[in-house]
Parts: C-alpha cells; structure tokens; sequence
C-alpha cells in the first residue's frame, strides 16, 4: 500500500516522472516511486507554509527521516519513509540530505546571487536525485557523469519551464537574469551532455525521466528569448512519443 500510495502521489504531483516510471521496467518502479515520491514532499515543503520557519521545520523532519535510514534502525512512519528505506543506503540518504540542503533556497525566496550558484542549486537538487535512482538501481561509478549530466539537463529544463509560475509567485530566480545568462547556461549544460557519453545499461530507468531535456534545451538554446519567458512549446504528442522513443531505445 505505501509504493501504491508513493505512486499515486508522483501521478498527481509530477507528471512527467509518473509517465517515465511507467515507462519503466516493473522492478524498477518500486525504486523510482519512493524517490520522485519524496522529492515532491521535499520540493512542495517550502510552498506549503506560511512562515519560513515552518518550511525548516518541514525540511528537517524529512533530514531526521534520512538519518535514520542511513543508520539502519527504525524509521518513522510515513507513506513514502517506508518504501524509501527499502530503497536506500547510508550514501543514497546522503545524497538526498544534500538535496533538502539545497531546497533551503526555496525557503529564504530570494534570487540567487549568480547563474553559478543555480548551477550549483540544480546539481544538488535535479541531478542528485537522478543519480541517487541510478545507484539504487545498481549503477556504478562509472555512470555518475553520464547520469548527472542528464539530470542536471532536465533539471534547467524544468526550471526554464518553471520561470513564469516562479515570477507570478513573487520569486525572481536572479537578480538579472538576461538572455545573455540562459544562452551560457544551456550551453553548458548541452555541452556537458555532448561530453558525458551514455550511462549503463543498468542506469537507463533512472534516466528516462530526463527525456525531454534534450529537445527543450535545443529549444532554449534556439530562443534564449522563449526560454527566458518560460514559451518552449511542446505538444502533447511530441512529449509521449519521446518518452516513448527513449524507452524503447534504451537512451
């Protein structure tokens, strides 16, 4: 019931990985699940509250629930701590310490000082998470680059896509985010992805979920303009059928 219930939760609050957990191999679903299911109570923790120090108190209950996982005693009860530590070890829960870690930003509202410390922001948050599924999947070292570099790809994507809901709540993500800034950002991270090669077989479910990155940064890449008003149209075919492709292929 709880990988039921972590599966349910990743339908509602996350599309885009519900569908590539589905596109994914049955075993592998009862990794993805917990994980996508615990980055959306991470990522929401912060959106949910009213002061800021509720948001910390949020963050930190999630940073206990870790602990205990990468400890290996009793973990407390919860429909996503459960499945989770079946799912982790004391290094995955670091990772994901790492992850809330960074979730802070959220919290304090405010832009971050330079396009490096987003870099920084989605290393930790996107590509550790993608990284942490490929472990838990059986990946080895070997694979971390290939891994993070397309999780830290989906990672801009998602918050390029992001940009107008992020403005309407009040949040600038920087201070002066020109075209100038996302032209440098998407080429990095592009290129990034040109250099890393392709993970492991072993990898593959854990990184279907950063199928659309590669369009949608080609896309940005295009029209910094677009991306910077958050306009990097996909339709609806386009975004199945590449989900499609990627699991069919194997990339």
């Amino acid at each position: 019931m709880s990988l039921q219930s972590c599966a349910e939760l990743v339908e509602r609050g996350d599309p885009d990985r519900f569908l590539a957990a589905m596109a994914a191999p049955p075993a592998a679903r009862a990794v993805l699940f917990p994980l996508y299911a615990f980055n959306i109570e991470v990522t929401r923790a912060p959106w949910m509250v009213s002061e800021p120090m509720l948001g910390e108190m949020r963050l930190q209950w999630w940073r206990d629930a870790l602990d205990e996982i990468g400890r290996g005693g009793l973990v407390r009860q919860h429909e996503v701590t459960i499945p989770l530590a079946h799912v982790l070890d004391a290094e995955g829960a670091e990772l994901l310490d790492r992850l809330i870690v960074a979730r802070r930003q959220d919290i304090e509202g405010g832009p971050f000082e330079s396009a490096e410390a987003l870099t920084d922001y989605i290393e930790e948050t996107a590509a550790g998470l993608t990284w942490t599924a490929a472990r838990a999947l059986g990946a080895g070292p070997e694979s971390e680059e290939p891994v993070r570099a397309r999780g830290h790809a989906a990672g801009l994507a998602r918050f390029l896509l992001a940009l107008p809901e992020l403005e309407a709540r009040g949040r600038r993500p920087m201070a002066q985010l020109a075209e100038a800034d996302v032209a440098a950002l998407v080429g990095a991270a592009r290129s990034r992805l040109a250099r890393a090669g392709r993970p492991a077989r072993t990898a593959r479910a854990a990184v279907l979920e950063t199928w659309r990155a590669g369009p949608l940064l080609k896309r940005a890449a295009d029209d910094p303009t677009a991306a910077l008003q958050g306009v990097l149209p996909q339709s609806e075919f386009a975004r199945r059928a590449g989900l499609m492709r990627h699991a069919f292929l194997g990339r």
